[in-house]
């Protein structure tokens, strides 16, 4: 598993069977750096499907590979990247890395 930001969504006209009406997003993993207390983004995208209802900037669960294909929005289909999870708030090194409370705070104030 790991943890990532929502960056945006993808919209395809034509898909499998098996993967209509699942919602498809841009994952880019973050690297947590517990001295600094940040998340930084890792300039890489994945595109997963979305099992839990996230939005674009939430700091979601992702998993991948085998275990993407274990949720009831994903078996029997061909995925290898899934959203399992939305982050309220990230520990690393006793200390407090991310809380989504504070980020909405945040982005009001802009």
């Amino acid at each position: 598993m790991f943890i990532a930001r929502v960056r945006g969504n993808v919209v395809t006209t034509q898909k499998v069977e098996t993967m209509m009406g699942r919602k498809l997003l841009i994952v880019e993993p973050m690297r947590v750096d517990e001295k600094q207390k940040k998340l930084y983004p890792t300039d890489r995208n994945f595109v997963a499907v979305d099992s839990v209802g996230a939005g674009t900037q939430d700091l979601v669960l992702v998993t991948q590979g085998s275990s993407a294909r274990m949720t009831s929005t994903t078996e029997k289909a061909p995925v290898d990247c899934v959203i399992i999870g939305i982050i309220d708030t990230v520990f690393a090194d006793e200390g407090e890395v991310y809380r989504k409370d504070a980020q909405k705070a945040a982005a009001k104030k802009t």
